[in-house]
């Protein structure tokens, strides 16, 4: 099959950039021809020791730079000739749509975060990939027809973004909590550190490590200090590989307010951590719906501490959590990200028949 990804970049601190690369790679292990159009990133050497074609498209939102790159999406799609294109941020999706009849290409989109008012345009596609049951149903209720809707769960075990060696583990204070993701408000942060700092007021010794970057960083640099626990919160930055942090430390928290199907507890999950999230849109699909994690009402800072220090305080607990979140893991495979979504092509291709 001749597969063709297209998104805004290839930059590596993007989730849905990630799911891009991990699907572009091992469609191309699996013997498909497969190429991405982007304005380019981080991933250019794995693309080729993959035999990924990239070709690079500049996508940035000004009328005129968007006339010019639908024209080069045009070029590109007549030498790559390609039978599916799979559009994963919304300005790519709408570049690809003029040319679908045309180049007689069947479009594929995924839908990442179905909060955003702009993911509407992702109905453009012919089949629509949801990447939870969750999101698939707000699609629904948005206007997209439920015959083009189908689900896709994200997953990451044996991504080749990462090394296939595992890595030592994080030297940490323990007790060690940590969270990996975006400092921006969707990822509710500000009320991670506010339950951490309920848990320290009664155990001293626990310390939250914050592995990420984002625009509210200073913020909540400065919210640790006004509640006094800035010397128990470590701010680490982004990391290339969040997995040392991962198997370092004792409970993976994510308190999210809003989360369609985050890759990174697919990561804590294979790395064998106690986790607590927040019982929102697809965590609990990605945590096998409280078998392979704890969840909490979103924006319930007391029932998170009380969560948190639960398992600091049985360790027994804590051991019975790290075990639970390798029920069904096999599930959270790219292997099985690549396999359900090459399902979806061949059923978009089926159309051409009727």
């Amino acid at each position: 099959m001749r597969i063709m990804h297209i998104l805004n970049h290839t930059q590596r601190q993007n989730g849905h950039v990630h799911v891009a690369v991990d699907l572009a790679c091992v469609q191309a292990q699996m013997g498909h021809s497969v190429s991405i159009a982007s304005a380019g990133g981080d991933f250019d050497a794995l693309f080729a020791q993959y035999a990924v074609r990239h070709f690079v498209i500049d996508q940035q939102r000004r009328p005129l730079n968007l006339l010019k790159a639908i024209t080069a999406f045009g070029r590109v799609s007549a030498e790559v000739e390609p039978e599916i294109v799979h559009a994963h941020m919304m300005t790519s999706a709408g570049l690809a749509w003029p040319w679908r009849k045309l180049k007689g290409f069947k479009l594929i989109t995924t839908v990442h975060n179905e909060f955003e008012r702009g993911a509407i345009i992702m109905g453009l596609g012919d089949r629509v990939i949801a990447v939870s049951n969750v999101v698939k149903e707000s699609m629904r209720q948005r206007g997209i027809p439920a015959a083009k809707l189908r689900v896709v769960l994200n997953g990451t075990l044996g991504s080749p973004r990462l090394p296939r060696t595992r890595p030592p583990a994080a030297l940490l204070n323990r007790p060690a909590i940590v969270f990996v993701g975006g400092l921006h408000p969707r990822k509710a942060v500000d009320h991670l550190i506010r339950a951490f700092d309920m848990v320290r007021s009664k155990m001293s010794d626990v310390t939250l490590y914050i592995v990420g970057y984002g625009p509210n960083r200073l913020e909540y640099e400065a919210l640790t200090r006004q509640l006094g626990c800035g010397e128990r919160v470590k701010f680490c930055g982004s990391a290339r590989d969040p997995r040392p942090y991962l198997l370092g430390c004792d409970i993976f928290v994510l308190a999210s307010h809003a989360d369609p199907a985050p890759l990174v507890i697919a990561e804590a999950r294979e790395a064998g951590c106690a986790i607590i999230g927040t019982a929102v849109d697809g965590i609990p699909e990605m945590l096998e719906h409280g078998r392979a994690g704890m969840l909490v009402p979103p924006g319930d800072k007391e029932a998170l501490a009380n969560a948190i220090a639960s398992l600091i305080e049985d360790k027994e607990r804590l051991s019975l959590m790290r075990v639970r979140s390798q029920h069904n893991i096999a599930h959270m495979s790219v292997q099985r990200v690549a396999s359900e979504t090459l399902d979806v092509y061949r059923n978009a291709l089926s159309l051409v028949a009727h």
